[in-house]
Protein backbone atom coordinates (compact mmCIF):
# COMPACT_ATOMS: atom_id res chain seq x y z
CA UNK A 1 0.00 0.00 0.00
CA UNK A 2 1.62 3.29 -0.80
CA UNK A 3 1.05 6.19 1.97
CA UNK A 4 2.06 9.49 0.83
CA UNK A 5 0.16 12.07 2.44
CA UNK A 6 -1.36 14.88 0.35
CA UNK A 7 -2.02 17.09 2.54
CA UNK A 8 0.64 19.70 2.58
CA UNK A 9 1.45 19.26 -0.88
CA UNK A 10 0.78 22.37 -3.25
CA UNK A 11 2.73 24.29 -6.16
CA UNK A 12 4.07 27.26 -6.57
CA UNK A 13 6.27 29.37 -9.59
CA UNK A 14 9.37 30.71 -8.63
CA UNK A 15 9.80 31.68 -12.41
CA UNK A 16 7.82 30.82 -15.47
CA UNK A 17 10.73 27.86 -16.10
CA UNK A 18 10.74 26.85 -12.24
CA UNK A 19 7.73 25.41 -10.65
CA UNK A 20 8.61 24.08 -7.05
CA UNK A 21 6.43 21.76 -5.01
CA UNK A 22 6.05 22.35 -1.26
CA UNK A 23 5.50 19.68 1.00
CA UNK A 24 4.51 20.86 4.43
CA UNK A 25 5.62 19.81 7.84
CA UNK A 26 2.74 19.87 10.38
CA UNK A 27 3.85 20.79 13.39
CA UNK A 28 1.62 23.28 14.69
CA UNK A 29 3.62 26.70 15.88
CA UNK A 30 7.00 24.27 14.85
CA UNK A 31 5.25 23.49 11.15
CA UNK A 32 7.90 24.44 8.38
CA UNK A 33 7.55 24.27 4.41
CA UNK A 34 10.15 22.36 2.23
CA UNK A 35 10.50 23.95 -1.14
CA UNK A 36 11.22 21.52 -4.24
CA UNK A 37 12.62 22.54 -7.51
CA UNK A 38 15.36 23.97 -9.59
CA UNK A 39 16.83 27.46 -9.60
CA UNK A 40 15.95 28.33 -5.53
CA UNK A 41 19.16 29.10 -4.31
CA UNK A 42 19.20 32.77 -5.71
CA UNK A 43 16.04 33.40 -4.24
CA UNK A 44 16.17 32.42 -1.12
CA UNK A 45 16.64 35.97 0.53
CA UNK A 46 13.71 36.56 -0.75
CA UNK A 47 11.67 34.11 1.56
CA UNK A 48 14.18 34.16 4.84
CA UNK A 49 12.77 37.84 4.80
CA UNK A 50 9.38 35.89 5.54
CA UNK A 51 10.51 35.12 8.63
CA UNK A 52 10.87 38.56 10.40
CA UNK A 53 14.42 37.49 11.47
CA UNK A 54 17.20 39.64 12.73
CA UNK A 55 19.82 41.25 10.14
CA UNK A 56 22.70 38.85 10.72
CA UNK A 57 22.77 35.65 9.20
CA UNK A 58 25.35 32.94 10.52
CA UNK A 59 25.95 30.93 6.94
CA UNK A 60 27.36 27.76 7.91
CA UNK A 61 29.23 25.46 5.11
CA UNK A 62 31.97 23.94 3.79
CA UNK A 63 34.67 25.35 1.72
CA UNK A 64 33.74 22.89 -1.22
CA UNK A 65 30.23 23.91 -1.26
CA UNK A 66 30.93 27.39 -0.36
CA UNK A 67 32.68 27.30 -3.79
CA UNK A 68 30.40 25.95 -5.98
CA UNK A 69 27.10 28.27 -4.32
CA UNK A 70 27.94 30.17 -1.40
CA UNK A 71 28.20 33.65 -3.77
CA UNK A 72 25.28 32.72 -5.17
CA UNK A 73 23.23 32.05 -1.66
CA UNK A 74 25.18 35.18 -0.22
CA UNK A 75 24.31 37.75 -3.03
CA UNK A 76 20.44 36.77 -2.62
CA UNK A 77 20.72 37.46 1.07
CA UNK A 78 22.66 40.42 0.61
CA UNK A 79 19.74 41.51 -1.90
CA UNK A 80 17.37 41.01 0.70
CA UNK A 81 19.11 43.10 3.05
CA UNK A 82 20.49 40.44 5.29
CA UNK A 83 24.41 40.84 6.18
CA UNK A 84 26.07 37.24 6.07
CA UNK A 85 28.58 35.84 8.21
CA UNK A 86 30.08 32.62 7.03
CA UNK A 87 31.38 30.15 9.38
CA UNK A 88 33.53 27.50 7.87
CA UNK A 89 34.07 23.57 8.60
CA UNK A 90 36.41 21.10 7.19
CA UNK A 91 34.45 18.90 4.83
CA UNK A 92 33.83 15.38 6.22
CA UNK A 93 32.04 13.21 9.09
CA UNK A 94 35.24 13.33 11.14
CA UNK A 95 34.58 17.36 11.85
CA UNK A 96 30.86 16.76 12.97
CA UNK A 97 32.31 17.89 16.66
CA UNK A 98 32.00 20.28 20.02
CA UNK A 99 35.12 21.30 18.79
CA UNK A 100 33.54 22.50 15.34
CA UNK A 101 30.84 23.47 17.21
CA UNK A 102 32.62 25.44 19.72
CA UNK A 103 34.38 27.16 16.47
CA UNK A 104 31.42 28.39 15.19
CA UNK A 105 30.11 29.95 18.89
CA UNK A 106 33.22 31.87 18.55
CA UNK A 107 32.31 33.45 15.21
CA UNK A 108 28.51 33.96 16.29
CA UNK A 109 29.88 35.85 19.36
CA UNK A 110 32.91 37.72 17.35
CA UNK A 111 30.48 38.91 15.40
CA UNK A 112 27.39 39.69 17.84
CA UNK A 113 24.89 37.64 16.90
CA UNK A 114 21.64 38.07 19.36
CA UNK A 115 18.41 35.71 19.64
CA UNK A 116 16.68 36.70 15.98
CA UNK A 117 19.86 35.88 13.71
CA UNK A 118 19.65 33.17 12.01
CA UNK A 119 21.77 30.10 11.64
CA UNK A 120 21.42 28.97 7.72
CA UNK A 121 23.36 24.73 6.65
CA UNK A 122 24.37 25.46 3.22
CA UNK A 123 25.78 21.88 2.39
CA UNK A 124 25.38 17.99 3.17
CA UNK A 125 24.34 16.40 6.75
CA UNK A 126 27.37 16.94 8.67
CA UNK A 127 26.50 20.34 7.50
CA UNK A 128 23.04 20.61 8.23
CA UNK A 129 23.35 18.32 11.54
CA UNK A 130 25.87 20.96 12.81
CA UNK A 131 24.95 24.30 12.24
CA UNK A 132 21.39 22.94 13.61
CA UNK A 133 23.18 21.65 16.33
CA UNK A 134 24.50 25.31 16.90
CA UNK A 135 21.41 26.79 16.49
CA UNK A 136 19.98 24.85 19.20
CA UNK A 137 21.92 25.79 21.55
CA UNK A 138 23.67 29.13 21.08
CA UNK A 139 21.83 31.36 23.47
CA UNK A 140 19.01 28.81 24.02
CA UNK A 141 18.28 28.27 20.15
CA UNK A 142 18.21 30.95 17.27
CA UNK A 143 16.00 30.62 13.92
CA UNK A 144 17.55 27.78 12.03
CA UNK A 145 17.11 27.33 8.48
CA UNK A 146 18.60 24.31 6.07
CA UNK A 147 19.48 24.54 2.55
CA UNK A 148 21.09 20.74 1.47
CA UNK A 149 23.18 20.48 -1.51
CA UNK A 150 23.33 16.93 -1.32
CA UNK A 151 20.84 14.17 -2.14
CA UNK A 152 20.69 12.17 1.60
CA UNK A 153 20.57 15.69 3.01
CA UNK A 154 17.28 16.86 0.86
CA UNK A 155 15.53 13.32 1.39
CA UNK A 156 16.27 12.72 5.28
CA UNK A 157 18.58 14.67 7.60
CA UNK A 158 17.53 18.22 6.29
CA UNK A 159 14.03 16.95 7.30
CA UNK A 160 12.37 16.91 11.05
CA UNK A 161 14.94 18.43 13.45
CA UNK A 162 17.67 16.21 14.57
CA UNK A 163 20.67 17.46 15.21
CA UNK A 164 23.94 16.60 16.57
CA UNK A 165 27.58 16.67 16.81
CA UNK A 166 29.66 12.71 17.35
CA UNK A 167 31.20 11.85 19.96
CA UNK A 168 34.12 8.97 19.63
CA UNK A 169 32.01 6.39 20.82
CA UNK A 170 29.02 6.64 18.95
CA UNK A 171 27.97 8.93 15.90
CA UNK A 172 24.98 11.81 16.91
CA UNK A 173 25.42 11.08 20.78
CA UNK A 174 25.21 14.27 21.47
CA UNK A 175 22.53 16.52 20.22
CA UNK A 176 18.61 17.83 20.21
CA UNK A 177 15.31 17.79 18.76
CA UNK A 178 15.23 21.29 16.60
CA UNK A 179 13.07 22.27 13.93
CA UNK A 180 13.98 24.12 10.77
CA UNK A 181 12.14 27.02 10.04
CA UNK A 182 12.21 26.44 6.26
CA UNK A 183 13.80 24.13 4.14
CA UNK A 184 15.34 24.76 0.23
CA UNK A 185 16.64 21.69 -1.45
CA UNK A 186 17.23 23.12 -5.36
CA UNK A 187 17.66 20.03 -7.04
CA UNK A 188 20.03 22.24 -9.68
CA UNK A 189 22.91 21.16 -6.94
CA UNK A 190 22.87 17.98 -7.67
CA UNK A 191 24.53 18.69 -11.04
CA UNK A 192 27.46 19.20 -8.92
CA UNK A 193 27.22 16.16 -6.60
CA UNK A 194 29.85 13.28 -6.49
CA UNK A 195 28.50 10.00 -7.88
CA UNK A 196 29.55 8.25 -4.52
CA UNK A 197 27.46 11.00 -2.59
CA UNK A 198 24.35 10.65 -4.54
CA UNK A 199 24.72 6.98 -4.29
CA UNK A 200 24.89 7.48 -0.53
CA UNK A 201 21.48 9.19 -0.79
CA UNK A 202 20.23 6.93 -2.66
CA UNK A 203 19.94 4.67 0.02
CA UNK A 204 17.81 6.99 2.83
CA UNK A 205 15.30 7.18 -0.71
CA UNK A 206 15.32 2.93 -0.52
CA UNK A 207 14.73 2.95 3.10
CA UNK A 208 11.49 4.93 2.73
CA UNK A 209 10.18 2.42 -0.34
CA UNK A 210 10.97 -0.34 2.44
CA UNK A 211 9.40 0.92 5.91
CA UNK A 212 6.30 2.44 4.44
CA UNK A 213 5.75 2.70 0.87
CA UNK A 214 6.27 -0.23 -1.71
CA UNK A 215 4.58 1.28 -4.67
CA UNK A 216 7.11 3.64 -4.25
CA UNK A 217 10.03 0.89 -3.96
CA UNK A 218 8.31 -0.02 -7.04
CA UNK A 219 8.91 3.29 -9.26
CA UNK A 220 12.98 3.30 -7.96
CA UNK A 221 13.38 -0.48 -9.59
CA UNK A 222 11.26 0.74 -12.42
CA UNK A 223 13.32 4.30 -12.88
CA UNK A 224 16.62 3.84 -11.80
CA UNK A 225 17.96 4.70 -15.30
CA UNK A 226 16.36 7.70 -15.22
CA UNK A 227 16.89 8.20 -11.67
CA UNK A 228 20.86 8.07 -11.93
CA UNK A 229 20.70 10.48 -15.04
CA UNK A 230 19.26 13.04 -12.99
CA UNK A 231 15.74 13.04 -14.71
CA UNK A 232 14.28 16.40 -13.48
CA UNK A 233 10.61 14.47 -12.96
CA UNK A 234 11.72 11.19 -11.33
CA UNK A 235 14.55 13.67 -9.37
CA UNK A 236 11.74 15.46 -7.81
CA UNK A 237 9.57 12.66 -7.16
CA UNK A 238 11.81 10.85 -5.54
CA UNK A 239 12.76 13.76 -3.55
CA UNK A 240 9.00 15.30 -2.82
CA UNK A 241 8.00 11.72 -1.86
CA UNK A 242 10.91 11.35 0.61
CA UNK A 243 9.88 14.25 2.17
CA UNK A 244 6.59 13.50 2.16
CA UNK A 245 6.87 10.06 4.01
CA UNK A 246 9.21 11.28 6.78
CA UNK A 247 6.77 14.57 7.41
CA UNK A 248 4.04 12.18 7.49
CA UNK A 249 6.05 10.37 10.42
CA UNK A 250 7.47 13.12 12.26
CA UNK A 251 3.68 14.91 12.38
CA UNK A 252 3.13 12.13 14.21
CA UNK A 253 5.85 11.13 16.62
CA UNK A 254 8.69 14.47 16.65
CA UNK A 255 10.73 13.04 19.60
CA UNK A 256 10.71 9.56 18.64
CA UNK A 257 8.74 8.12 21.03
CA UNK A 258 7.02 5.49 19.06
CA UNK A 259 6.70 5.55 15.41
CA UNK A 260 9.43 7.55 14.17
CA UNK A 261 12.12 4.51 14.87
CA UNK A 262 10.73 3.26 11.73
CA UNK A 263 12.96 5.74 10.07
CA UNK A 264 16.04 3.94 11.60
CA UNK A 265 16.07 0.79 9.32
CA UNK A 266 19.80 -0.04 8.41
CA UNK A 267 20.79 2.89 10.54
CA UNK A 268 21.38 0.55 13.90
CA UNK A 269 23.62 -1.59 12.29
CA UNK A 270 25.32 1.38 9.92
CA UNK A 271 25.92 3.97 12.63
CA UNK A 272 28.17 1.01 14.32
CA UNK A 273 30.12 0.00 11.01
CA UNK A 274 30.15 4.61 10.86
CA UNK A 275 31.74 4.42 14.49
CA UNK A 276 34.38 1.24 14.35
CA UNK A 277 35.72 2.97 11.26
CA UNK A 278 36.14 6.25 12.80
CA UNK A 279 33.67 7.91 10.00
CA UNK A 280 36.74 7.49 7.53
CA UNK A 281 35.44 4.33 5.30
CA UNK A 282 31.90 5.08 4.36
CA UNK A 283 30.01 7.58 3.95
CA UNK A 284 26.66 7.86 5.95
CA UNK A 285 24.56 6.75 3.37
CA UNK A 286 26.89 3.52 2.41
CA UNK A 287 26.93 2.32 5.96
CA UNK A 288 23.21 2.69 6.22
CA UNK A 289 22.93 0.09 2.60
CA UNK A 290 24.99 -1.91 4.29
CA UNK A 291 22.79 -2.00 7.63
CA UNK A 292 19.93 -2.53 5.67
CA UNK A 293 21.51 -5.58 4.30
CA UNK A 294 22.15 -6.50 7.78
CA UNK A 295 18.84 -6.27 8.73
CA UNK A 296 16.98 -7.82 5.68
CA UNK A 297 19.43 -10.95 6.60
CA UNK A 298 18.10 -11.09 10.92
CA UNK A 299 14.62 -10.44 9.49
CA UNK A 300 14.84 -14.05 7.17
CA UNK A 301 16.54 -15.63 10.12
CA UNK A 302 14.06 -14.70 12.39
CA UNK A 303 11.07 -15.90 9.55
CA UNK A 304 9.70 -12.28 9.43
CA UNK A 305 10.79 -11.55 6.19
CA UNK A 306 10.27 -13.91 2.60
CA UNK A 307 13.95 -14.43 1.08
CA UNK A 308 12.36 -12.76 -2.17
CA UNK A 309 11.69 -9.88 -0.77
CA UNK A 310 15.09 -10.08 0.92
CA UNK A 311 16.73 -10.40 -2.56
CA UNK A 312 14.74 -7.79 -3.65
CA UNK A 313 15.95 -5.24 -1.38
CA UNK A 314 19.60 -6.43 -1.82
CA UNK A 315 18.99 -6.04 -5.71
CA UNK A 316 18.05 -2.22 -5.61
CA UNK A 317 20.63 -1.79 -3.10
CA UNK A 318 23.32 -2.89 -5.56
CA UNK A 319 21.70 -1.61 -8.55
CA UNK A 320 22.64 1.74 -7.02
CA UNK A 321 26.09 0.43 -7.01
CA UNK A 322 26.06 0.63 -3.06
CA UNK A 323 27.88 -1.88 -1.06
CA UNK A 324 26.30 -4.21 1.26
CA UNK A 325 29.06 -5.98 3.00
CA UNK A 326 31.36 -4.44 5.83
CA UNK A 327 34.38 -6.35 5.14
CA UNK A 328 37.41 -6.86 8.04
CA UNK A 329 35.30 -5.53 10.78
CA UNK A 330 34.31 -8.29 13.94
CA UNK A 331 31.10 -9.05 15.06
CA UNK A 332 31.50 -8.90 18.49
CA UNK A 333 32.84 -5.64 17.97
CA UNK A 334 29.78 -4.48 16.11
CA UNK A 335 27.27 -5.68 18.64
CA UNK A 336 29.29 -4.24 21.33
CA UNK A 337 29.30 -0.59 19.75
CA UNK A 338 25.79 -1.34 18.93
CA UNK A 339 24.85 -1.96 22.62
CA UNK A 340 26.14 2.15 22.86
CA UNK A 341 23.92 3.52 20.34
CA UNK A 342 21.55 6.26 21.45
CA UNK A 343 18.70 4.10 19.97
CA UNK A 344 19.41 1.96 22.72
CA UNK A 345 16.56 1.67 25.94
CA UNK A 346 16.70 0.26 28.99
CA UNK A 347 19.80 -1.45 27.79
CA UNK A 348 18.36 -2.99 24.82
CA UNK A 349 19.06 -2.50 21.34
CA UNK A 350 16.47 -1.02 19.22
CA UNK A 351 16.39 -2.76 15.74
CA UNK A 352 14.11 -1.77 12.92
CA UNK A 353 13.14 -5.47 10.65
CA UNK A 354 11.36 -5.76 7.28
CA UNK A 355 8.65 -7.99 7.82
CA UNK A 356 7.95 -6.84 3.30
CA UNK A 357 8.59 -4.24 0.85
CA UNK A 358 6.84 -1.18 2.87
CA UNK A 359 6.33 -2.88 6.47
CA UNK A 360 8.62 -2.88 9.10
CA UNK A 361 8.63 -3.76 12.65
CA UNK A 362 10.38 -3.32 15.81
CA UNK A 363 12.04 -5.87 17.49
CA UNK A 364 14.26 -5.55 21.01
CA UNK A 365 14.78 -9.56 21.59
CA UNK A 366 17.13 -10.34 18.84
CA UNK A 367 19.09 -13.48 19.91
CA UNK A 368 22.64 -13.28 19.60
CA UNK A 369 23.14 -16.12 17.93
CA UNK A 370 20.78 -14.77 14.94
CA UNK A 371 23.10 -11.96 15.18
CA UNK A 372 26.25 -13.81 14.79
CA UNK A 373 25.20 -15.74 12.10
CA UNK A 374 23.99 -13.31 9.41
CA UNK A 375 27.41 -11.23 10.55
CA UNK A 376 29.46 -13.81 9.56
CA UNK A 377 28.00 -14.17 6.82
CA UNK A 378 28.07 -10.67 5.93
CA UNK A 379 31.51 -10.47 6.59
CA UNK A 380 32.14 -13.18 4.20
CA UNK A 381 30.76 -11.97 1.58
Amino acid sequence: MTIVPEKGLTSLMADSNSPITTVNVDLGDKSYPIYIGGSILPKIGEYVQRLEVGRKILLVTNPTVYALYGQVVVGGLNKSGLEVVVGEIPDGEQYKTLESARSLYDTAFEHSLDRKCAVLALGGGVIGDLAGFVAATYMRGLPFIQVPTTLLAQVDSSVGGKVAVNHPRGKNIIGAFYQPKMVFADIDTLQTLPQREFRAGMAEVIKYGVIKDSGFFKFLENEQINIKKLSREEIIRVIETSCAIKAWVVEQDETEQGLRTILNYGHTFGHAYEALTGYKKYVHGEAVAIGMNTAAGVAVKLGMLSASDRTSILNLVRAFDLPVHFGLLKPEEIIESMSHDKKALAGKVRYILPEAIGQVKLVTDVPPKILYEVLDEQKKG
